[in-house]
């Protein structure tokens, strides 16, 4: 490849924007930071082998009557009737080893339904930032950070992240160059970045986690590099991306 941008990175801000900057031939990261992307990931890494996102509770509803284990969130709650809600501290120990996991949540799955005809979705949160940067410039493909936003609105903590993504992958390679949107986040995280948590201290959903006593979970999500596993949606379910590349 030559030093030339010849690769496109872009951003959008929620699922209803989708259609817009849809291309099937991108790998589009899906972005759900507080907390969906982030209890997926964990989930992963105390060896989760599989998990279904499903995007209605009545759906998850139909897997826990077969017997799975099922994780429901509505509102930043847990759902009465399962055994999860959409905390990474639920999906942590050895509960969670070799188990197919099904989990619908207020946004993050929703993200994950609207793109899943996409070349390949994956994974993304701050815990598996850097592993998640090198695989995609590997790639050498078009990207899309997928914001999951609150109902389909803007959120900042999930646009923070989409911008982490572009400054780090500017850093590391010279062959992409950003849409507006990413320009616009690479921007605004490079304002945030010495105190992301700090940063995001008024947004909607920080706030509508630390009203619920969550702030142990939002300083979580907001740490670098606790795993090196990048889900993959595969058939249907997520997987360990290397269980795919090896398959």
């Amino acid at each position: 490849m030559s030093d030339s941008h010849e690769l496109k990175i872009d951003a959008c801000f929620s699922p209803y924007l989708y259609p817009v900057y849809k291309d099937n031939d991108s790998i589009v990261v899906i972005i759900d930071i507080l907390r969906a992307t982030s209890a997926i990931c964990t989930a992963f890494e105390h060896g989760a082998e599989k998990i279904i996102p499903v995007a209605t509770v009545d759906e998850a509803r139909s897997y826990k009557e077969k017997g799975y284990m099922v994780g429901a969130e509505r509102d930043g709650v847990q759902v009465d009737g399962f055994e999860f809600g959409n905390s990474p501290f639920s999906y942590m120990g050895e509960k969670v080893k070799d188990q197919t996991i099904v989990i619908t949540t207020t946004n993050g799955t929703q993200a994950i339904e609207a793109a899943k005809n996409a070349y390949r979705v994956v994974i993304g949160s701050f815990l598996n930032i850097t592993a998640l940067c090198e695989w995609l410039i590997s790639e050498k493909r078009n990207i899309l950070l997928l914001c999951s936003g609150w109902k389909n609105k803007f959120n900042l903590e999930d646009a923070l992240f989409a911008g982490a993504v572009s400054e780090m992958i500017a850093q590391m390679s010279d062959a992409y160059k950003c849409g507006d949107a990413c320009l616009a986040l690479k921007y605004l995280y490079q304002m945030a970045e010495q105190d992301p948590n700090k940063f995001l201290k008024h947004s909607s959903h920080r706030e509508r986690l630390a009203r619920l006593n969550l702030k142990k979970d939002i300083k979580y999500c907001l740490t670098h590099d606790q795993t090196r596993v990048i889900p993959v949606l595969h058939d249907g379910a997520l997987i360990r991306l290397k269980a795919l590349q090896t398959a």
